[in-house]
């Protein structure tokens, strides 16, 4: 059983990747060739927004977001430590200063409650991660944001295709930045990224960052990286589009079935915002004894996943950033992934659940 089953989405969808890829090596335009532009059109329209520009990666997205913001060494970005690395990552990298909130006890989500007590002066822009394919609470984060005149950036790395409110995540506040790293909801053949916004401004900016800083050929009117997207990794998410919606409806349909089917058992779900759909980039589930679980599922052939097994603020790179987070560390201690795509069959999910249930059973 693979975790992500992509060679299942690879065999459906053989042909149409394979055209459009060769299209690509028939044409020959690698670097910033036309399914660039059309798949910008694509996404942008999928969302809701005016703008969408893609990147070399996601993390290249927050990079290049935090750049248009003029971010200077010193400034704060207030986030959550409970994420992947690149979220703070991107802040250090300017010189800026992560300053960590706690997350929720049942969603992981950064909890928007205390965003307000972490604003300074030195305050710049707010960071929240849609974890595990949710969005977090991007109303009462805007608010706060509005009221200190603080720009805010979606990581929406694992939530393209989620809804809060009924709008699409990445459309919800000054920038949106989703990765399309293989495993995520929508995922290319390599690393890629992309940058959603209704800002005109902003959106000519982060063009001009992710060629070097040009507003023309070798003219560098700003500060810049190579941060494209290639174009045969815009041709594979191309191709991959006509599907995604009902790849949405697959991985939500599989949300549902493992909550139904786990919600008896000796562990904790986490919990669905009302007004929130989720796309499920991982499904996680909250276990005690997480090692000999983890032993239980690998002996009945069923691989995991932890994301994630320590907060940023209690790892080396990050220490220097202090931070009370105890549900951070809480979550870290106890989070487990399971297998989850929109091509895991029910077969495979039945004996996942069987697997688990014998695992926390024995744990009971």
């Amino acid at each position: 059983m693979q975790f992500t089953d992509l060679q299942a989405q690879y065999a459906a969808l053989k042909t149409e990747i394979n055209a459009r890829m060769q299209r690509v090596l028939d044409h020959g335009q690698y670097i910033m060739g036309p399914e660039v532009a059309e798949l910008e059109t694509a996404l942008a329209a999928r969302t809701g927004v005016r703008h969408c520009i893609t990147v070399a990666s996601g993390t290249e997205a927050l990079l290049i977001a935090l750049m248009t913001l003029d971010l200077k060494p010193g400034d704060e970005v207030v986030t959550t430590p409970f994420t992947f690395a690149a979220t703070a990552e991107v802040i250090v990298l300017l010189g800026g200063v992560p300053v960590f909130v706690d997350v929720e006890p049942d969603t992981g989500l950064i909890d928007a409650a205390r965003i307000e007590a972490a604003i300074t002066l030195r305050t710049r822009a707010l960071m929240p991660v849609s974890l595990y394919g949710q969005v977090a609470d991007m109303a009462a984060i805007q608010a706060v944001a509005n009221k200190h005149g603080l720009s805010v950036i979606e990581d929406a790395a694992q939530s393209l295709g989620a809804t809060f409110g009924g709008h699409q995540s990445c459309g919800l506040s000054t920038w949106g930045a989703t990765s399309f790293f293989p495993s995520k909801p929508l995922g290319c053949y390599g690393d890629g990224g992309a940058l959603f916004t209704n800002d005109d401004a902003l959106a000519q900016a982060a063009r001009e960052i992710r060629v070097h800083g040009q507003s023309a050929r070798y003219t560098h009117t700003r500060l810049g990286v190579g941060g494209r997207m290639d174009t045969l990794q815009c041709a594979v998410l191309l191709a991959k589009l006509p599907r995604f919606e009902w790849e949405l409806q697959r991985r939500a349909a599989l949300g549902q079935r493992y909550r139904e089917a786990l919600a008896g058992l000796h562990l904790d779900l986490l919990a669905m915002r009302f007004g929130r759909t989720c796309v499920w980039g991982q499904f996680t589930v909250m276990v005690d004894s997480r090692d000999e679980v983890v032993a239980s599922l690998k002996a009945a052939g069923i691989p995991t996943a932890v994301h994630y097994p320590r907060p940023l603020h209690r790892q080396p790179a990050y220490e220097r950033f202090a931070a009370a987070c105890p549900v951070s560390e809480q979550l870290a201690a106890r989070v487990l992934s399971l297998p989850m795509s929109a091509d895991l069959t029910e077969v495979d999910q039945d004996r996942v659940i069987a697997a688990l249930a014998a695992a926390v059973g024995q744990r009971a």
